[in-house]
């Protein structure tokens, strides 16, 4: 299941996406926009900023932006950024990888099988989905919405 702080993360994300050509935007506004304890995001901010993700500017019309264009920002950094590993078992992890204390042996191991598969799926979908490609979904479907 995605964790708070991960959803919230690309929330963040896709709300300064949507803000790029503007100035930064102060955490505040990104907190009351995007329903976002103000607390937890500032963690989340810095996390994305440590990472690349964002530029940070101080005072009077300070805030945040993005440090990249939203087409480049892929939902599999971010998750790593926010919760680490994608794959849902360790033993099955590409960069987070330990073997499994139950486990007899990996190479006859179906349960490790079926997850590297999931973990495959999974990183090829979040590999292939940017914040603009999150952006671009949410306006097709409010446009589905409003056709109704």
């Amino acid at each position: 299941m995605l964790s708070k702080k991960t959803k919230y993360a690309i929330k963040a994300l896709v709300a300064l996406g949507k803000n790029v050509e503007k100035p930064p935007m102060q955490i505040s506004k990104i907190a009351e926009e995007e329903h976002i304890p103000k607390k937890f995001l500032e963690q989340i901010l810095l996390d994305l900023r440590n990472a690349g993700f964002l530029y940070s500017k101080k005072g009077a019309g300070g805030g945040y932006s993005l440090n990249k264009r939203p087409e480049e920002i892929l939902l599999v950094h971010v998750m790593r950024v926010t919760d680490g590993p994608i794959a849902m078992v360790p033993c099955a992890s590409l960069n987070f990888y330990h073997k499994c204390d139950e486990c007899e042996d990996e190479k006859t191991c179906g349960i490790r099988s079926a997850f590297i598969d999931v973990r495959d799926a999974t990183l090829k979908v979040l590999s292939e989905t940017s914040i603009a490609d999150v952006i671009g979904r949410e306006g097709t479907l409010k446009l589905g919405i409003e056709s109704l």
